[in-house]
């Protein structure tokens, strides 16, 4: 068995590979930001159950997920790396793509889900400055700039590769208790575009997944509030999303189902933003 294990900090080393009972498994690598909780560890899962390589980071330390790294591998076979890293910071995202090619050998997928919602739920007319740039530094800066970078070794090395962004129905859907969180969403399906335009003339296709009320650590807060509205008749199909129905979505798109759809927003929001009389 192939049990291998690099400690460091911030993106000087990292945490290798679960332990595995074959041969490692040669498929494509796909690079998951902030999948150690949430709505990221769904997409690791799924990812790594259609048989991808996967790298993933966060900001916690990288103790944190030997075990983890370990079960996806000896589960499904594949490699699983994660990797401390802060997206909002250049040197970590420049440090991050150079250990990924060292790990993996190459990166064939990008998908940009860290995020972060305000510490505190403020009225527009408080929220602070310090907070606005927490939030769109995490939220928007930091994916903006690590596409920018990942589409740059994309079209540099032909490779053929696929970007998803996960955005949120806060794109489009007002909340002003949490205006920056908002903004920063809305951001992000601008850029989507912006690289689906760009991207395109190297064949790689760029797409938006745009979560509703999912259940996680960030929406554990309102959970009470959403349970109400939930059975009020806010979304079509009466729950909660949840991590896997993200999963699924990006797993799909990175096989490539939806092949001749660059630019798309996919709604994963069980009828929410659907317009109603």
């Amino acid at each position: 068995m192939l049990a291998m294990f690099l400690a460091g900090y911030n993106l000087k080393k990292n945490i290798a590979f679960g332990k595995q009972e074959r041969k490692l498994n040669m498929s494509k690598t796909a690079l998951v930001t902030g999948g150690g909780r949430g709505i990221g560890a769904g997409i690791v899962e799924k990812l790594a159950a259609d048989g991808w390589n996967v790298a993933f980071c966060g900001r916690k330390e990288e103790s944190a997920f030997v075990e983890r790294c370990r079960e996806l591998g000896k589960r499904y076979g594949v490699k699983a790396v994660y990797f401390r890293c802060d997206v909002s910071a250049r040197g970590d995202r420049e440090m991050l793509l150079t250990l990924i090619r060292n790990t993996f050998g190459s990166l064939e997928a990008l998908v940009n889900n860290a995020g972060v919602a305000p510490l505190v739920r403020a009225d527009l007319l408080d929220m602070s400055e310090e907070s606005f740039d927490r939030v769109l530094d995490i939220n928007l800066k930091g994916p903006f700039f690590l596409t920018q970078l990942v589409g740059r070794y994309f079209a540099e090395n032909g490779i053929a590769g696929t970007i998803v962004n996960v955005g949120s129905i806060s794109a489009t859907v007002a909340s002003i208790s949490r205006g920056e969180y908002c903004i920063s969403k809305a951001g992000v399906a601008m850029a989507t575009k912006l690289f689906a335009v760009k991207m395109a003339e190297f064949g790689v296709p760029v797409y938006e997944i745009r979560p509703g009320v999912i259940s996680s650590d960030m929406t554990s807060v309102v959970r009470e509030k959403y349970d109400k509205l939930i059975a009020e008749g806010l979304t079509l199909q009466p729950r909660w999303g949840e991590p896997a129905d993200i999963g699924k979505a990006v797993a799909m798109l990175l096989r490539g189902d939806l092949a001749y759809s660059t630019g798309q927003v996919i709604n994963v929001d069980g009828g929410m933003e659907i317009g109603r009389l």
